[in-house]
C-alpha cells in the first residue's frame, strides 16, 4: 500500500455505546463495561471546528462565588412542572424519552405553545415532521402562539444559527437523533453525531442561557438510544411512560440536577391532546367493582405522590401440568414469591392453580408496600371470598410470612381517608409510631404476619384447620 493510498483512506474507530470506550478495532465484548455487541464503528473527522476559548474564565474560590437564584420557567402544565422541580431553569437542557406514539411531541409542543405566550419567543425544530404536519398537530391540541416559531431542520449549524438570531426562552429540538453536524463523516443517529450534536446544544445553552428541551428515541428495551454519555451531559432525564391501550401516561424524572427526582406526573391522553390529571386515585377507582372477589385497594406512593390503586386477581384450576403465573404491574418474580410465601405460611393450595394479577389502569408497582395487597387478592380469588370494600392494605411481606412496616404511611392514608376508606390493614410496626396515623380519619388494624391478614378480613373461614397448621409441621427430609 503506497501513502497516497493509505492518506485517501478514511479513518475508523469503534465506540461502545453503553460507556463509551474506544477501540481502534471491533470487539465483540467491551473490556470496560462488559458489555456484549456494544462497538460500533464511527468515522474520525479529519477537522474539527475551532472551540472559543476567548471567554474562558479563571478559576476562583468557592467562597469568592456569590450564589444566584434560580431562574425557572412555569411551563403552564403544573404536571410537567411538578417533575421539573418548579418548572424550567434558564439555561439547562432537558432530555425526554419515550416509546413511539407514547406523546412526546404533543406534550412539548402544548408547553411550547404556553410558554411562548408567557415568556416570548420559543423555537420549535422539527426534524421527523414538515412544517405542514406540525401545523396539523398545533391546530389538533388547539395551540395559538403568535410568538411560536417553527423550524423543520436536521443541520445543527443551521438550527444554531436561528437560535441565536431568534435568542428564543426555549428551544425544542425534536428529536436528537434526526440532527447532524456537517464537519462529522458519520450519519445522523450514529454514536458520534448524537454525542457531539448533545455536547453542543449544552454549549449553547449555557453561553447563551437558552433553555432547550431535547427528544431523545429509545430502543426496544426501553432505554434512550446512542451513548449513554448523552444522558450524563443533560441536566435532567425525563421519561415518558404508559401502555399503548392506555389513556393514562406517566412522566417521571430519572435525573434532575435541579430538583427531585421523586415526582411523577400523571396525564391522560385524548383525541385533544394531553390533560392533566389532578386527582389520579379516582379516575383509577371509578369503575371498581363492588363485592367481587379478588379485589384489593393498596395506597402506593409515586414519588412523593399517593396513588390508591387497585389490584386484582384470578386464580383458577389449571388444565395443564404447569400451571401460568401471569402478572401487569407487578414483577412477576415478585409475584412467584408472593405465591410461595402465601401457600407455605398461609396454608393454601396454589400448585394446581392458574394464577394472573392485573394492576387497573396500566399503573406499575415498583415498591414492596403493595405485597399485602396483592397476596389478599389473591386468597379472596382462590377462597371465593370478596374483601371488605371499604379497607385497604399496606405492608411488605416477608419470606417467613412476617408483615412488615412501610414508609410514608401517614401519608398514604391520610389519601385514603380522604377517598372515603374506612380502615386500612398495615404492619403492626407501623402503629408504633408517634404521629396519628391518617389524622385519626381513618381506623388501623396492625397485624403480625399472612394468618393475622387472613383472619381480620375473614378469609380465614374457608382454610381448612390442617392448612392452618401446615406450616408448622416439619419438612419431610
Amino acid at each position: 500500500m503506497t501513502a497516497d493510498t493509505f492518506k485517501m483512506k478514511k479513518k475508523t474507530r469503534y465506540i461502545c455505546q453503553d460507556c463509551g470506550s474506544v477501540a481502534v478495532k471491533w470487539l465483540g465484548r467491551c473490556p470496560d463495561c462488559s458489555g456484549w455487541n456494544t462497538f460500533v464503528e464511527e468515522m474520525v473527522p479529519d477537522k474539527r471546528s475551532p472551540e472559543n476559548f476567548s471567554g474562558m474564565e479563571s478559576p476562583r474560590k468557592l467562597g469568592e462565588i456569590l450564589p444566584s437564584d434560580e431562574n425557572r420557567l412555569p411551563c403552564g402544565i403544573a404536571e410537567l412542572d411538578r417533575v421539573l422541580g418548579g418548572g424550567l431553569v434558564a439555561g439547562s437542557i432537558v432530555l425526554i424519552g419515550g416509546t413511539p406514539g407514547i406523546g412526546k411531541s404533543t406534550l412539548l409542543l402544548q408547553a411550547a405553545g404556553l410558554l411562548s405566550n408567557r415568556y416570548g419567543p420559543v423555537l420549535y425544530v422539527s426534524g421527523e415532521e414538515s412544517l405542514q404536519q406540525t401545523r396539523l398537530r398545533a391546530d389538533r391540541l388547539d395551540v395559538a402562539a403568535p410568538s411560536l416559531f417553527i423550524l423543520a431542520e436536521i443541520n445543527l449549524e443551521v438550527i444554531l444559527e436561528h437560535t441565536l438570531k431568534l435568542k428564543p426562552r426555549l428551544l425544542i429540538v425534536d428529536s436528537i437523533q434526526t440532527v447532524y453536524r456537517p464537519d462529522l463523516p458519520s450519519a445522523p443517529g450514529s454514536v458520534a453525531q448524537v454525542r457531539e450534536c448533545a455536547a453542543r446544544l449544552m454549549r449553547m445553552a449555557k453561553q447563551e442561557n437558552i433553555s432547550v428541551l431535547v427528544v431523545g428515541h429509545v430502543t426496544k428495551d426501553g432505554a434512550i438510544a446512542g451513548p449513554r454519555v448523552l444522558e450524563h451531559i443533560v441536566d435532567s432525564v425525563l421519561y415518558f411512560e404508559g401502555e399503548a391501550y392506555q389513556n393514562y401516561r406517566m412522566l417521571r424524572a430519572i435525573k434532575n440536577r435541579f430538583g427531585s427526582t421523586n415526582e411523577v406526573g400523571i396525564f391522560e391522553m385524548t383525541g385533544s391532546g394531553l390533560h392533566e390529571v389532578e386527582n389520579p386515585s379516582e379516575l383509577f377507582l371509578a369503575q371498581r367493582p363492588q363485592a367481587v372477589a379478588g379485589s384489593a385497594i393498596v395506597p402506593i406512593l409515586e414519588g412523593t405522590r399517593p396513588l390508591l390503586v387497585e389490584i386484582q386477581a384470578l386464580v383458577s384450576r389449571s388444565a395443564f401440568g404447569m400451571p401460568i403465573r401471569r402478572s401487569m404491574g407487578i414483577d412477576v418474580n415478585r409475584l412467584a414469591l408472593l405465591l410461595a410465601v402465601l401457600e407455605r405460611r398461609g396454608g393454601l393450595s396454589l400448585a394446581d392453580r392458574d394464577v394472573f394479577v392485573n394492576v387497573v389502569g396500566g399503573v406499575k408497582i415498583e415498591e414492596t408496600a403493595s405485597d399485602l395487597g396483592a397476596i389478599l387478592a389473591v386468597a379472596s380469588s382462590l377462597l371465593d371470598i370478596p374483601l371488605p370494600g371499604t379497607d385497604v392494605f399496606l405492608g411488605e411481606v416477608g419470606l417467613a410470612g412476617e408483615i412488615r412496616s412501610v414508609t410514608q404511611a401517614e401519608l398514604r392514608l391520610s389519601e385514603s381517608a380522604r377517598l372515603g376508606f374506612d380502615r386500612c390493614i398495615l404492619s403492626r410496626h407501623n402503629l408504633d409510631k408517634s404521629f396519628v396515623l391518617g389524622g385519626g380519619r381513618i381506623k388501623t388494624e396492625g397485624i403480625d404476619d399472612i394468618r393475622d391478614a387472613l383472619r381480620v378480613t375473614g378469609l380465614d373461614k374457608k382454610v381448612q384447620p390442617s392448612a392452618r397448621e401446615s406450616f408448622r409441621e416439619p419438612l419431610p427430609f
